[in-house]
């Protein structure tokens, strides 16, 4: 029995009943994407432009109060971050320790993934260093080399820590740092410190002869001992004969 058929498709006639349903929707999508490409490509070239400026403003400032405008006026920005850090050194030019660390708190409460994080935190302890303040010192030190292990900042500051303990007259504990320095960071740059500094910290033992005192005078400078005065030769005798000896 022969089939019929298949009826025949009018591909322009569905377009058109497609278009006629469906317009409104395709148009406000279509819209909202451009707008959206627009926003985003204006987005970009303002944010461009604002780095650029930033960076130039940071470029052209030497004092702290230019160093603040920038932070203030270019804020989120790359330039704005670096602000902070340079502030924070003019500060500590001017002997204001406590402000330089107000302004590394800022920089790492705001950006606590920057790079620099672990040597602003590093600059801080030198800080509390310059106050006086080594207890305080002593206990940031320890919390850089536990919170970053994998930096440089670890091994360094781990020797920071070595300096106030042997100004403590902490030697042990000075001691086993040094070793654990060598241990850990064998191939740093600061491994030879350790192992300078370990060897000034090895006790005495009975079999090592104790340091000689070295003189206070070097012995090119020092004044020879004056010759006893001798009695003048009696008179009218030759001399290099012997007086007699008196009964």
């Amino acid at each position: 029995m022969p089939t019929a058929p298949p009826p025949s498709r009018d591909v322009a006639l569905e377009t058109s009943v497609f278009w006629e349903r469906f317009k409104q929707p395709v148009i406000v999508t279509l819209s909202v994407v451009l707008l959206a490409v627009i926003v985003f490509t204006g987005y970009r070239f303002y944010s461009d432009r604002r780095a650029a400026a930033a960076s130039a403003a940071l470029a052209a400032a030497k004092t702290a109060q230019e160093y603040e405008q920038v932070i203030t006026g270019y804020s989120n920005t790359t330039a704005a971050a670096d602000a902070y850090i340079f502030l924070a050194e003019a500060q500590r030019k001017e002997k204001k320790f406590a402000e330089a660390n107000k302004t590394l708190e800022s920089f790492i409460a705001k950006y606590p993934q920057h790079e620099l994080a672990s040597t602003a935190k590093l600059a801080m302890a030198a800080n509390l260093e310059s106050m006086g303040k080594m207890d305080e010192a002593l206990a940031l030190y320890q919390q850089i080399a536990s919170a970053y292990p994998n930096t440089y900042a670890a091994p360094l500051a781990m020797l920071s820590q070595v300096y106030i303990l042997k100004a403590k007259d902490r030697n042990e504990d000075a001691r086993r740092i040094c070793e654990t320095i060598l241990t850990q960071y064998r191939t740093s740059f600061w491994a030879s410190e350790a192992m300078q500094q370990l060897r000034l910290l090895k006790p005495i033992t009975s079999s090592t002869p104790a340091p000689t005192e070295a003189p206070s005078i070097p012995p090119m400078l020092a004044i020879p001992p004056v010759p006893a005065p001798q009695a003048p030769p009696a008179p009218n005798q030759p001399q290099g004969v012997p007086s007699p000896k008196k009964p």
